[in-house]
């Protein structure tokens, strides 16, 4: 940091479990790359390129390349593949990881109807050649998953060897743990968290509100995906409590901590 303030709340450091920010790269070109991970490197562990973008942005390679140099992972949207399953390419799927030297992946069908037994041995047989984060949720708006369902598909698939499930919103925050107007399924998350830890949860959060929901719910160092590469440091302000949103949460908290 540049200078020093008193009552900041405490990050995890990375590498970490916790406190995870994935932000999602739509199309950056490689000097764009560069200029985030200038200014935001330090706060962003991991970078999806957003559902199929890599199969038709340029210089995909030199992308990658600079990424690594940062030491900030990479891995394909989980549309990819979808769109691999669909084609019966899985093989194809698994000498790509091992083209690009992928070390994480994305299951996800969100997208495409697949049992979820399927599903599962996707993931059983994907963690075995890398680290694999499944997505739960749809992208179909008008399908409302229960919350007793969604711990029955993560639990499973973190019994299988995800790493993390990531909790489906997509780019734009209005579906799956969301309702159509951005607003919180506070309902939802809160049973989640009965059953599912918090740190093995990333959560897809690309509004602002959204962000400021759910660290005033779990506290600075919940995990949270799908931000903008632009947003990235204004998400890290919110997470320290120095943003107008969080201004007083974390000195309001520490106050109370005090008297008690």
């Amino acid at each position: 940091m540049n200078y020093s303030l008193n009552s900041i709340p405490e990050r995890a450091l990375k590498p970490r479990e916790r406190g995870y920010t994935m932000a999602m790269d739509k199309g950056l070109s490689i000097r764009e790359v560069e200029d985030f991970i200038e200014v935001a490197g330090e706060y962003t562990d991991i970078v999806k390129l957003g559902w199929a973008t890599s199969y038709v942005v340029p210089n995909l390679q030199k992308k990658l390349d600079v990424y690594r140099a940062a030491g900030i992972p990479v891995y394909f949207g989980g549309t990819l593949f979808e769109a691999f399953i669909v084609r019966n390419q899985f093989e194809d799927y698994r000498r790509l990881l091992d083209k690009y030297q992928m070390t994480y992946a994305e299951v996800s069908d969100g997208s495409l109807e697949m049992e979820h037994e399927v599903k599962c041995n996707y993931i059983r047989n994907l963690s075995e050649q890398v680290t694999v984060l499944s997505e739960v949720g749809s992208k179909d708006d008008t399908k409302i998953i229960p919350p007793y369902m969604w711990i029955r598909l993560m639990q499973a698939e973190l019994d299988a060897g995800a790493w993390k499930v990531i909790g489906e919103a997509r780019e734009g925050g209005n579906v799956g743990l969301f309702r159509a107007t951005g607003e919180v399924r506070s309902g939802l998350v809160e049973e989640i968290l009965t059953k599912i830890p918090f740190e093995k949860i990333l959560w897809e959060a690309p509004q602002k509100s959204q962000q400021v929901w759910f660290i005033k719910l779990l506290g600075a160092n919940v995990n949270l995906g799908n931000i903008a590469p632009s947003e990235v440091i204004p998400l890290e302000t919110i997470r320290l409590g120095l943003r107008g949103d969080t201004f007083s949460h974390f000195l309001d908290m520490e106050n109370s901590n005090l008297k008690g």
